[in-house]
């Protein structure tokens, strides 16, 4: 008894660090879509309703489900024969012959009632997309995430002035002397929004990618150095101590940003009065905000927002890359998410001890 109170500790740690996944047995295919099973036959049942057609008449519609309810019913007969069940069994196991009739056996009913080829095409992708949330809940240990993710992003929240006190330092200077050019003005303001929009989004994709691409080789790293004597991880727990290193890391090059687009408007706002940036931008500018302090008049543009956007967004990529590949970033930034996981490791490696046959 004591033995298993020690896994359910250790198990319920897991999950408070993110790590569901190396909780043992988790990832079991069958065992993941037979406990969804109830919601599976639900779905499955309820997608008869596809056999009818919202211009038909109300027994046209009843026909026509009845109809679909056969066919079910008949593709669940040809699985149990497959499988060498009885004909009317209930299948007991849900594995890839049971999976692949739960995606295509609705589907054919809009083409046998009605030849309606893209509501088969939307059920088959509408099943495609159940059984993925299904294996992201029950096999990825989704809500165990999502709970993590919360509690740490309110966590860095919490110590965002001593992350900022840490990392503006490092980038304020080069953020300060770029603000200040007449360039980045005429650069990120003659741009359209959408094409505004894409250099934003273009610069979080490179940092995403950076880091994705490089979290695997840290999380095997980590594996070698606090997993010793342990059974290696899973391809799924290998990607569940990825996901928690990208998250984790990622919080943290938003709030540097965040931290570092504000510090751009204040100071914008403090320096740069509004005939400076139209004379930057060879323009008028779109005041947004003024204000009167100590007798100045302090303006927020639209024009200023963007360059102080596009300056963070592009401090939150030198920053995610700094963060894995300088020694100084790396020390500041990335060794208590480590230290956190070799605890993690060193924690699974007594769990998988407990497990062990004979353990009491």
């Amino acid at each position: 008894m004591r033995a298993m109170d020690e896994l359910v500790r250790y198990e319920q740690a897991f999950r408070r660090a993110g790590l569901p996944l190396f909780i043992e047995d988790r990832t079991a295919r069958e065992g993941i879509f037979n406990r969804a099973a109830p919601l599976l036959g639900f779905v499955f049942i309820a997608e008869m309703l596809g056999a009818g057609q919202l211009d038909w008449s109300w027994w046209q519609n009843l026909l026509a489900i009845a109809g679909g309810l056969a066919v079910l019913l008949a593709g669940i007969g040809l699985v149990n024969l497959a499988r060498g069940r009885s004909l009317r069994a209930v299948p007991d196991r849900l594995g890839y012959t049971e999976l692949a009739a739960f995606v295509l056996l609705p589907a054919m009913l809009p083409l046998i009632f009605g030849g309606q080829a893209g509501s088969a095409a939307a059920t088959i992708a509408a099943n495609l997309g159940v059984l993925l949330l299904v294996y992201a809940v029950f096999g990825l240990g989704l809500l165990s995430l999502v709970r993590w993710i919360i509690g740490r992003l309110l966590a860095q929240l919490a110590s965002s002035l001593s992350l900022a006190a840490k990392a503006v330092p490092l980038l304020t200077i080069f953020v300060l002397l770029t603000f200040v050019t007449q360039e980045s003005w005429l650069i990120l303001t003659d741009e359209t929004i959408g094409i505004y929009a894409v250099t934003i989004g273009l610069f979080v994709l490179l940092g995403s990618a950076f880091l994705a691409v490089r979290l695997p080789a840290e999380a095997r790293h980590l594996e070698r150095e606090a997993g010793e004597g342990t059974p290696p991880l899973s391809r799924p727990q290998l990607f569940n101590v990825g996901f928690v290193m990208f998250v984790s890391q990622s919080v943290q090059v938003v709030i540097v940003s965040l931290v570092i687009g504000a510090l751009m408007v204040v100071f914008g706002m403090l320096t740069v009065d509004i005939s400076l940036q139209a004379q930057w931008v060879s323009g008028p500018v779109n005041e947004l905000l003024g204000i009167n302090l100590l007798g100045e008049r302090l303006e927020l543009t639209e024009e200023m927002l963007r360059v102080a956007g596009g300056l963070a967004a592009f401090s939150g990529f030198y920053f995610a890359v700094s963060m894995l590949t300088d020694s100084t970033y790396r020390e500041e930034f990335l060794e208590e998410l480590t230290g956190e996981m070799r605890e993690s490791f060193r924690a699974r490696a007594e769990y998988l001890r407990l497990r062990a046959p004979g353990t009491t």
